[in-house]
């Protein structure tokens, strides 16, 4: 075999690819149109999660396929989406506290301390630190341990008690945002500013400009020290 070429299986199926490719290129390369699973395209959106194994390798792998290399004897499957229950709430009538979570997540709390959901995440996130840390009510932590979830899903794939964390972690973090963070001043202020027409005049201005003329005026423009 050439040693540029790799072989890998998807779904079941015998390919010969380059082995400098990602998953999800060497998809297309094989001949798949990849119309769901594919988002950013090798950013970093999470929408191409996929699982793997390795020749003679009894470990079952989880990562995203548009920042993952082909190897050799990769056998392969992408996920279009990971199914999820996802509870129905309005934030405006929660409160930050770890009731909420009871009510509307109780399988949170069958957390069995396995790690397996840290193990999978492809942003290195410490899942399971979130999830206790929601169990002691600390919701500060807990968003902010969770602040970087691109929502693969593969932690909630791969979860023995069944949580779906990166749905906890959504409600924790717009708690923290709605009920916790620190007010920015300064923002308010200038939202207030806003609502009395304060900018008008320079907002129609900006509205009135083409794309080039926004480009030139966004370069030359005075920058904080």
């Amino acid at each position: 075999m050439d040693d540029n070429m790799v072989r890998i299986y998807i779904m079941g199926k015998e390919y010969r690819v380059p082995s400098n490719l990602t998953i999800l290129t060497a998809m297309e390369y094989a001949g798949y149109q990849v119309k769901r699973g594919a988002g950013c395209r090798e950013g970093f959106c999470g929408a191409c999660a996929t699982v793997y194994r390795l020749e003679d390798d009894y470990k079952l792998r989880a990562d995203l396929a548009c920042q993952t290399k082909v190897e050799d004897g990769m056998f392969l499957a992408q996920l279009p989406f990971v199914p999820a229950q996802r509870a129905r709430y309005d934030i405006d009538q929660l409160s930050p506290t770890v009731g909420v979570f009871q009510r509307l997540y109780p399988e949170t709390f069958k957390c069995v301390s396995c790690n397996t959901c840290t193990k999978a995440c492809p942003q290195d996130i410490n899942v399971m630190d979130y999830v206790q840390a929601i169990i002691r009510e600390d919701i500060e932590r807990a968003a902010d341990i969770s602040f970087d979830c691109i929502m693969c899903g593969l932690c909630a794939m791969r979860c023995p008690a069944e949580i779906v964390q990166y749905n906890v972690a959504i409600l924790v973090r717009r708690l923290y945002g709605k009920y916790l963070a620190p007010r920015s001043l300064h923002t308010e202020k200038r939202i207030e500013e806003l609502n009395k027409g304060m900018w008008k005049k320079e907002v129609e201005e900006l509205m009135s400009l083409s794309e080039e003329e926004l480009k030139k005026r966004y370069k030359k423009r005075e920058k904080e020290a």
